[in-house]
């Protein structure tokens, strides 16, 4: 036991040595766009932390009138006064949202269409991750209700904003462990059986799907849509699991930075030609693979027409 316990400590003592490189490497790619923002309009959900407060940043220092939507209103204007004296913008704005509650989501939709006269660029950031078993406010279980169904919902009410103001874009959250997930329709809302994993998995994959069909849906509007991986990122998105806190300590050196992990967010909101790309998946700042039940065009219809269902709102 002692020598296991000495080539685990050498182990990782080289690993901290050699910590540096190990980054760089997996620091992924990085957004080279150059694209200023003056006169732009960002909305951006969860943007109070982590990789959403960095693509927050970077957004407000190119100029753009950025909001950050988020739940806890005093953490986000902690962000944005931060934010504010970073980038020397003083339109960094925070409006209450609550993505758990489609009366909260409604409410910011209200006011801030109420505000402005333009969008040029939402960003679906927020999420949850690992938790157990609950329900939104309207009885959705939350990995579904919140990564998926909230943010189906803001899109949804924010569009004909994005129409007005072409050419527009939607970047959408998502994950690689939506390989790992799976639409079932039988058992949405996971009362049959759970699994805090796989309804993270389940959520991520819906992202993809709803992404595609928006995509579909969006052709010649100028509106275009994308999905992205941010990779593996130091974040508050663990919180609810132990286990992935510990080896999330334990590996730093692989884990990107928020401001690493918010390069695609940032390279799918402004690199420009991307137009021909709608509907896709990133990661790394480039177009990559989806799992097959992601490229399936019937199950993305037939959760589209079932989120409407849900959600009591027409989306043709």
């Amino acid at each position: 036991m002692l020598v296991v316990l000495g080539l685990l400590t050498s182990f990782l003592s080289f690993l901290y040595v050699i910590a540096p490189s190990i980054r760089k490497f997996f620091a992924g790619g990085v957004c080279r766009s150059n694209v200023q923002l003056p006169g732009k309009v960002v909305v951006i959900t969860g943007a109070n932390t982590g990789i959403g407060k960095e693509t927050a940043r970077e957004l407000a220092r190119r100029g753009a009138r950025v909001y950050i939507a988020c739940r806890d209103v005093l953490k986000g204007e902690s962000a944005a006064s931060e934010i504010r004296a970073d980038t020397k913008n003083s339109q960094v704005l925070v409006r209450k949202l609550d993505l758990s509650d489609t009366k909260s989501i409604r409410a910011f939709a209200e006011g801030f269409l109420a505000e402005e006269k333009q969008l040029h660029i939402l960003i679906n950031n927020a999420g949850v991750m690992m938790c157990p078993y609950s329900k939104t406010a309207d009885g959705f279980e939350t990995h579904l209700g919140v990564n998926h169904l909230g943010h189906f919902l803001l899109t949804h009410l924010l569009l004909e904003r994005l129409k007005e103001s072409t050419p527009s874009r939607v970047v959408n959250l998502s994950s690689v462990v939506h390989h790992a997930g799976k639409i079932r329709f039988h058992d949405l809302q996971g009362e049959k059986r759970y699994s805090r994993g796989f309804a993270y998995c389940h959520s991520k994959l819906a992202n993809v799907l709803f992404t595609r069909e928006l995509a579909r849906r969006l052709q010649g509007t100028g509106v275009t849509t994308y999905a992205v991986h941010p990779g593996v990122v130091s974040s508050e998105l663990i919180r609810h699991s132990f286990l992935l806190c510990l080896l999330w300590r334990i590996f730093s050196p692989f884990v990107k930075s928020a401001r690493e992990g918010a390069q695609t967010s940032l390279h799918c909101a402004l690199a420009e030609g991307l137009e021909p790309l709608s509907g896709k998946y990133f990661s790394d700042c480039k177009r990559t693979w989806v799992s097959p039940r992601a490229r399936d065009n019937e199950t993305a219809e037939r959760l589209w027409n079932v989120s409407c269902e849900l959600l009591g709102i027409q989306w043709e």
